[in-house]
This record gives C-alpha cells, structure tokens and sequence, in this order.
C-alpha cells in the first residue's frame, strides 16, 4: 500500500496581497486612531476624575493601548 501526500502552497495573486496589505494597513491605522483618542480624552480629564474612574495619570497610555488593542 502507498501513501502519497502533496501539499501545495497557496497562490495569491498580486492584487489578493496588495489588498491584505491595505486592508491590514486600514485596521493598524483605526486601532491606532483609536489609541490617540484615547489618549487626548483621558489626558483631558482631572486627577479627581481619573481617580473615580480607578486611573492614574501614568497609567494612561496603558489604559489606551488596552483600548485599542486588547490585553
């Protein structure tokens, strides 16, 4: 009895990686955007306001890159 296993690697043509690629670009742009947000909003508030919300002013980029791209 013979095995024969193949295995090829899929082809995509120029403009299917072209696309990934802006489509991959246009979501690291949002996430990004949405960092920056983040950001200018959190840095707008007061020390008393980030304290009711549990956040501390040098936290805050953490905080919005949680936001932005999950844990």
């Amino acid at each position: 009895m013979a095995y024969v296993n193949s295995s090829r690697a899929a082809s995509f043509s120029l403009a299917d990686r072209i696309s990934g690629f802006l489509a991959l670009t246009k979501a690291s742009l949002a996430r990004r955007a949405v960092f920056n947000q983040t950001v200018r909003e959190l840095n707008t508030l007061t020390e008393r306001e980030l304290a009711d919300l549990g956040i501390a002013r040098a936290d805050i980029r953490a905080v919005a890159h949680e936001a932005a791209y999950g844990k």
